[in-house]
């Protein structure tokens, strides 16, 4: 749902915390990883070999190849799961960590990621009617269905008005 100027995030939500059902899991995204992307982000941010010299990568007992810095793999799970969340009127108010991060597999310029998301349990604070914490189990498959990453995320959620 398309934002509407002038509107408060309130009344742009579509999905409250009361909304999430624990159990619930749905898939989504294809973000498509790019040598260019990899070796960029690599040299700003993760600027070890394996991520951005090919000799040094095909060396490399664990890669074989040039890959991807988990931390990438990690933004680029967030971009897919703010693209879809924010199109279907999520609109996290923030989060308070990630637990259990796991590299599971390499990913490789040409892979294509998509994002699983469990809601794992859910809570309400009494000191703050107006929020809630919906605790997700996040999985990224490449396109051969692999599993190349995890995580347990905590996200803040708005809570319905009162009527």
């Amino acid at each position: 749902m398309p934002a509407v100027a002038g509107m408060t995030l309130r009344e742009k939500i579509m999905r409250y915390f009361e909304d999430y059902q624990e159990g619930h899991i749905e898939r989504f995204g294809a973000y498509r990883v790019t040598r260019e992307e990899v070796m960029e982000f690599a040299s700003k941010f993760d600027p070890q070999p394996f991520h951005l010299d090919d000799a040094a990568a095909e060396a490399s007992p664990i890669f074989g190849r040039l890959s991807a810095s988990g931390w990438h793999s990690c933004a680029m799970t967030m971009r897919m799961l703010t693209d879809h969340w924010t199109e279907d009127g999520h609109f996290s108010l923030g989060g308070t960590g990630v637990d259990e991060l796991r590299w599971l597999k390499p990913v490789y310029p040409g892979d294509t990621l998509s994002v699983e998301a469990e809601v794992l349990s859910k809570s309400a604070p009494r000191s703050r009617p107006e929020i809630g914490f919906v605790n997700f189990r996040l999985a990224v498959f490449n396109q051969h269905d692999q599993v190349v990453m995890t995580l347990k995320v905590t996200n803040i959620q708005a809570r319905k008005p009162a009527a």
